[in-house]
């Protein structure tokens, strides 16, 4: 095996989600001893791991799509390892959580004036999600539940988190101008996704028509 082909397959399956939860322990130590306050810490937390978990289900989200379109080294190593960037992406949403949380205990205020009883109900069932799905993402316990409902779990799951962070950044972008990137590749992401499903189902239509 030549260097380059053990470089790839260190960053295969569950490596990809020990070298996210690595990254996130020194993200959080960093923000911790460097910000001025607690709060401010915490404050930083909060901000990069939103960023890393929406970075993390783009990935996840569109690497069926992406594969379809641009099938290249790249695509199949996203699509080949959808599952741990989902995995990967769940483990970075759950400390943004618990960074959450310790914003709530130290500035019960603050968090208040941001998070309404509507952001906490609605949020609270993407997280119902991501632990189902999360929970669902290895062999035993897909097997366990049947291929028809692992399929409608993650497929109206990953539509509701894309919803979530739609409505985040599209509602940000709107009055800060520094979110518009992320509103566009929000809407690009499910708009790749709706077009390779409108691609594959007119292939197969013109190969019933053929045959």
């Amino acid at each position: 095996m030549d260097d380059r082909s053990r470089s790839t397959r260190a960053w295969e399956g569950w490596s990809i989600v020990g070298a996210v939860a690595i990254a996130l322990i020194l993200v959080v130590t960093i923000e911790a001893m460097t910000a001025s306050a607690p709060v401010e810490g915490i404050r930083g937390i909060i901000r990069a791991t939103a960023r890393t978990s929406f970075a993390l289900f783009s990935l996840a989200f569109t690497a069926s799509a992406a594969r379809h379109f641009w099938p290249n080294a790249w695509t199949r190593w996203q699509l080949r390892n959808r599952r741990y960037l989902g995995v990967s992406f769940a483990v970075s949403h759950f400390v943004h959580l618990l960074a959450i949380l310790a914003l709530g205990r130290i500035a019960p205020a603050e968090l208040a004036a941001h998070a309404d009883s509507v952001t906490w109900i609605f949020g609270g069932i993407a997280y119902v999600f991501i632990a189902l799905m999360t929970a669902t993402s290895f062999d035993a316990t897909a097997r366990l539940i049947g291929r028809r409902a692992w399929t409608t779990l993650h497929t109206v799951g990953s539509y509701y988190i894309w919803f979530i962070f739609a409505n985040s950044y599209l509602s940000r972008a709107a009055i800060i101008p520094a979110y518009i990137p992320a509103a566009a590749l929000i809407v690009f992401t499910l708009g790749l996704r709706i077009a390779a499903r409108v691609s594959r189902a007119r292939a197969r239509s013109r190969a019933v028509a053929s045959s």
